[in-house]
């Protein structure tokens, strides 16, 4: 793998799980990677990885759903879920596809990588 890829993807990587929004199973997948790099077991890891990204990144229409939904309200309280929803509402105008909490976003930037990660 490229040097410069490498230390973007280790970077994003690391991002990924000091934010507070990350999965235990996505720190977990990121963890393991970052433990496989540079060893045999680095590319089936790399695609474990990126299937547990995959799974874990919020939809847009996904996160508004939720965030209005009585589950998001138990979760986030009314005042918060509220502006979560508004907040996924004016981004999805503004053309985006997934989340933009930090896990959200830097799982996006890593899948940006996804085709050359798993050449």
């Amino acid at each position: 793998m490229d040097k410069d890829l490498l230390n973007y993807v280790v970077e994003k990587t690391n991002e990924l799980i000091s934010a507070p929004s990350c999965s235990s199973e996505a720190k977990e997948a990121a963890q393991n990677w970052l433990a496989a790099i540079g060893t045999d077991r680095e590319a089936a890891e790399t695609k474990k990885y990126i299937d547990e990204l995959e799974a874990d990144i919020m939809p847009i229409d996904s996160l508004i759903g939720f965030a209005e939904s009585d589950a998001g309200i138990q979760v986030f309280g009314a005042d918060t879920a509220k502006h979560i929803a508004a907040h996924a509402i004016e981004i999805k105008s503004a053309g985006e596809k997934y989340c933009d909490c930090p896990a959200c976003a830097a799982v996006a930037a890593i899948l940006n990588k996804k085709d050359i990660l798993l050449k």
